[in-house]
């Protein structure tokens, strides 16, 4: 195979696998904005963890609600669990690493808040763990998984959502993470706004 078809197939695959992924996503990712747009509505915040390039993830989706997504508008309380490497090294050190996200949960999380937790095998152990200890405070959640949600699919709450990815290729579940990550930014966004209902 060509180099140039190589990269063709990427850009056909990453097609189809969207075109999948609308089709079963659509109605989980309105009411992952809903749960989100009231949480930050009612003066809760929005929490988001990961590892690797799902930590990038989470890091976005934090900023572009902290900062803005596409319109002014005031700042939304939000913040990754994956930045503050005081805090990850020590407890990674004096625990476990698999502890690193849920002893922020504990510590930082209140009842009405949510967690944006992403795995995209759904199986990390430490985003296991904060949706554990997210549960444990009162702290709704949607997971933003992949290859059939994994482990995590059997932990959520029946008040939880799951955006999962009908994929099991890491690459192609992390674009659709990515879109996702943006049609939950411009949601909130609408609704704050009152630009939908």
């Amino acid at each position: 195979m060509s180099l140039q078809a190589r990269i063709q197939h990427q850009f056909t695959d990453s097609l189809a696998v969207k075109q999948a992924a609308l089709a079963v996503m659509a109605a989980p990712i309105e009411a992952a904005v809903r749960l989100m747009a009231a949480a930050l509505r009612a003066g809760g915040k929005v929490m988001a963890c990961g590892n690797g390039g799902s930590a990038a993830d989470s890091q976005h989706f934090a900023a572009e609600l902290l900062n803005r997504f596409e319109k002014e508008r005031p700042p939304l309380a939000a913040l990754a669990l994956t930045t503050d490497t005081s805090t990850l090294t020590s407890i990674a050190n004096d625990y476990a690493y698999d502890q690193v996200f849920a002893k922020q949960v504990a510590g930082l999380g209140r009842a009405g808040d949510v967690l944006l937790a992403i795995s995209t095998s759904g199986n990390s152990p430490n985003v296991i763990a904060a949706i554990a200890a997210a549960h444990a405070r009162g702290v709704r959640v949607v997971a933003l998984t992949g290859k059939g949600g994994g482990a995590i699919a059997s932990q959520l709450a029946d008040d939880d959502v799951h955006l999962c990815v009908p994929a099991d290729r890491t690459a192609r579940i992390q674009e659709v993470h990515l879109v996702t990550i943006h049609c939950l930014c411009d949601g909130i966004d609408a609704l704050i706004l009152g630009e939908t209902t």
